[in-house]
């Protein structure tokens, strides 16, 4: 059993450090504030100007964006023909975002296990869970670590379309080099408050595809034929109401939300500059630990995007538990915390009717996972004292 947590030695911060949170600096509030004063706060110029300035980043045709991240893979599924009945294959150590985009499709979200080491599913794994009824796989790169999508495409019958989870990993590359969205793939990225771009909440989706942008474009906003910006643009244009011909969304993103995306975008060498800082101070000092701990994969890699850094630790092997480890960092304003509990275990998906199945790579990482405090607001000095507290806390042995 684990021993009581030993006495607090190492300062304690005035502030909290949380795990993520986004730099905005004069240049965002310049924006926003311009944006405030134009008079057009919603889906409109600065809207299609993020999108084409994401697009060029990434490397794609096409950029769409909306309201979150869930938004743009529910879309994604839907201009990938998944409905109702039909399987998705996704990993069980992500967000909620990722199966409960197959449940409003209508279809079945199919957990599947992860690598241990890189914390993201793998070609043979996915396997294992193709049945006749798979229409659709739903990759998350994991952390920011995007794997291989040539070799899952390989691994996959044709019939199978791809959706990418890139929630963590914009500015990351595919092992042949690529930046992630540049896949042919539809590829869905979040902007939420503590992700490496941050517009405080939205999402986009790149696409190779054009007729598969020009859908998710209509369906973002009711499958409208004009959205608000062309009819205010042309105002002679008339807006027929029968010419609805399927059911859309209010999914839109925002004048307000893009003009911040902009100047995000033009910073995201800095903030990718500040991260790697932060991920070799860790990363040097956990290997000094007198005992060993799993790092993911490449984790200071020029390609791995770093929008978490987690750390396996041996619990068993430890003073105390990781809750206790998580409640005394916390005591400390550092902001450590877990990135996810399994899917598989969740009432939810049990309801669903899939019967919950043992998944050991996740269930063995997700006992072990802790997240460390990462972002462009964390400094080199930020990570030193996280480290030093950790060791102070979770040096020794029963």
């Amino acid at each position: 059993m684990p021993s009581r947590l030993p006495s607090a030695k190492a300062a304690v911060r005035s502030d909290y450090l949380a795990f993520g949170r986004p730099d905005f600096s004069v240049e965002e509030i310049a924006a926003v504030t311009r944006v405030l004063r134009s008079g057009w706060v919603g889906m409109g110029p600065e809207v299609i100007a993020f999108e084409q300035e994401l697009a060029a980043y990434l490397g794609v045709p096409h950029v769409v964006t909306v309201n979150s991240c869930t938004s743009a893979l529910h879309l994604s599924l839907l201009v990938s023909g998944v409905g109702p009945g039909d399987e998705v294959i996704v990993p069980s150590l992500t967000w909620c975002s990722t199966a409960n985009a197959a449940l409003y499709a209508g279809a079945h979200p199919v957990f599947c296990d992860i690598d241990p080491d890189t914390l993201c599913l793998t070609p043979a794994l996915v396997r294992r869970q193709l049945t006749s009824r798979t229409k659709a796989v739903v990759v998350v790169h994991y952390g920011g670590l995007a794997i291989d999508i040539a070799a899952l495409r390989r691994a996959l019958p044709a019939r199978v379309r791809i959706v990418e989870d890139a929630a963590h990993a914009l500015g990351g590359k595919y092992p042949d080099g690529r930046m992630v969205g540049a896949s042919g793939n539809a590829v869905c990225f979040s902007f939420y408050a503590n992700k490496n771009l941050s517009t405080a909440e939205g999402g986009a989706i790149a696409l190779s595809d054009n007729a598969a942008a020009d859908r998710v474009r209509s369906l973002r906003q009711h499958a409208l034929p004009l959205d608000a910006w062309k009819r205010f643009s042309h105002p002679k244009t008339i807006l027929i109401s029968n010419q609805l011909t399927e059911l859309g969304f209010k999914m839109n993103f925002t004048d307000l939300q893009a003009t911040l995306g902009r100047v995000q975008l033009k910073r995201q060498k800095e903030f990718a500059r500040r991260r790697r800082k932060v991920a070799d101070v860790y990363a040097r000092r956990l290997k000094k630990l007198p005992f060993p701990v799993r790092l993911q994969a490449e984790c200071t890699a020029d390609r791995h995007a770093r929008h978490l850094f987690t750390v396996q630790f041996p619990w068993s092997r430890l003073r105390l538990d990781r809750e206790q480890f998580i409640l005394a960092m916390r005591a400390r304003n550092l902001g450590v915390t877990i990135h996810y509990a399994p899917l598989h275990t969740m009432p939810l998906y049990g309801r669903k009717g899939r019967r919950p199945e043992p998944l050991p790579g996740v269930e063995e990482v997700a006992r072990a996972i802790v997240t460390l405090p990462i972002g462009p607001r964390v400094t080199p000095a930020d990570a030193r004292q996280v480290m030093d507290c950790l060791a102070e806390i979770l040096a020794g042995r029963e």
